[in-house]
């Protein structure tokens, strides 16, 4: 009697589980048209990071028709809204990022941004070239089928619209790290957190996933060397900055080629730029060098930290010259560390969503996202969503954070589905 009784409980759950997804995938379609006018007022509207005034508006309102409580002035400029079911449960929250960047939009789209902004000083074109318009979108896009499938829902949904991923101006904090400390993971304290990344060399209908770490951390990094000017033709009155900078640019390259295993995680130190002199018969007294580390790996992270400074100081010591190493250099990213257990529990959502064939596992990158900073409180998920369409080739599709990016409207339906979805395993789970 006792495995009759339980047997139909799990049928019971069962249907109901398999209704929602069922209704999940029926509002998706029905809001899909509006959800593609929300990116298209967005894409038309770009604002710079901590300058999403109008944007922040834009979501907030939207939010509040919707009846959900709405804080906005987070972090600047960010807005955070929270559906509480009625019931225990745990606290999900999603994350959508908002600003544009400096870049010049260059297509025929009748939506195309012809906005300006400034940045460092200087007016210049705005474009959503990272397609933070579609993350936005897609959000509003959860946030009203969940709304709507309140009844369904076990705790409280936390939307979290996000100002400056791509980094706060110079001098200005910004971004997810600031909306940390502002305590948008508490009052509720959520519990674990969902993120989507629209991709343009993805096919729509598909999503990638990678447990463990996703995407690098990001630390810049600057080198001052200091040595004794003198004519160009007595060198040997010299101590030379420009040659210790060029050793030392080719030994921070053997920190990689030689020390890290390669095989696990990959890793980067690149040079971006090196600044001294200014004849061709003067020996500089001074050369700096700025660039950026890229690392996968906590372990590998510590380790190019500690041959840097090895590297750094050995050589000048060597060159007669005295160098300054300042790392990080005036922000730093943490590791985009997807939970293996998260990713693992939420997988069967991902195949379920995307269909089997829809759901790829991905490598690692070594682009950077500030995703990051909550998924060092709490466990997370970042995916990547298609954004291709089906007829563009890879190798031709437009990169990111240029100005003839383009993501396909068709792939949203996928991510709005993705963020519901997600939500309610989580919660079911959690039961």
């Amino acid at each position: 009697m006792h495995t009759r009784l339980l047997s139909a409980a799990v049928m019971l759950a069962f249907s109901s589980f398999s209704q929602a997804q069922t209704d999940v995938a029926a509002m998706a379609d029905k809001i899909e048209p509006e959800v593609i006018k929300w990116r298209h007022h967005l894409h038309e509207n770009p604002e710079l990071s901590n300058r999403e005034f109008e944007t922040a508006k834009y979501v907030a309102k939207y939010l509040k028709s919707l009846g959900l409580e709405v804080e906005t002035g987070v972090a600047k400029t960010g807005v955070v809204a929270v559906l509480d079911s009625g019931k225990p449960g745990p606290v999900v929250a999603l994350r959508a990022d908002m600003d544009g960047l400096p870049v010049p939009e260059e297509n025929e789209l009748p939506w195309r941004s012809k906005a300006k902004g400034e940045y460092n000083g200087k007016e210049v074109p705005v474009m959503h070239a990272c397609g933070h318009d579609t993350h936005m979108a897609m959000l509003m896009g959860a946030a009203k089928i969940l709304t709507e499938m309140k009844g369904e829902l076990r705790g409280k949904v936390k939307f979290i619209f996000q100002p400056a991923e791509e980094g706060a101006p110079p001098g200005e904090l910004g971004g997810a790290e600031v909306m940390v400390k502002e305590g948008v993971l508490k009052s509720p304290d959520v519990d674990v957190i969902f993120g989507l990344h629209i991709s343009s060399n993805l096919d729509i209908d598909k999503v990638s996933y990678k447990p463990g770490g996703a995407m690098a951390a990001v630390d810049p990094f600057k080198i001052v060397i200091h040595g004794k000017q003198a004519h160009g033709a007595y060198p040997w009155k010299s101590v030379d900055p420009i040659v210790t900078a060029a050793q030392m640019v080719m030994s921070l390259q053997t920190i990689v080629s030689r020390e890290i295993k390669l095989i696990d995680d990959a890793a980067v130190v690149t040079v971006g730029a090196i600044h001294g002199g200014n004849r061709s018969n003067i020996i500089p007294r001074e050369v700096e060098l700025v660039g950026t580390i890229r690392t996968l790996d906590k372990a590998a992270r510590e380790h190019v930290y500690e041959a840097m400074e090895r590297k750094v100081k050995g050589i000048a010591d060597s060159m007669g010259a005295e160098a300054e190493l300042t790392l990080p250099l005036d922000y730093s990213y943490p590791i985009t560390y997807n939970d293996p257990e998260l990713t693992m529990d939420m997988l069967p959502t991902l195949q379920r969503t995307a269909g089997k064939d829809g759901a790829v596992l991905a490598k690692a990158v070594t682009g950077a996202e500030d995703f990051s900073f909550y998924q060092e409180q709490i466990p997370g998920l970042f995916l990547w969503v298609g954004g291709k369409p089906l007829d563009v080739p890879e190798a031709d599709s437009p990169a990111h954070h240029t100005p003839d990016f383009y993501v396909d409207d068709k792939g949203m339906k996928l991510g709005v589905k993705l963020l519901t979805n997600l939500t309610l395993d989580y919660m079911a789970k959690a039961d």
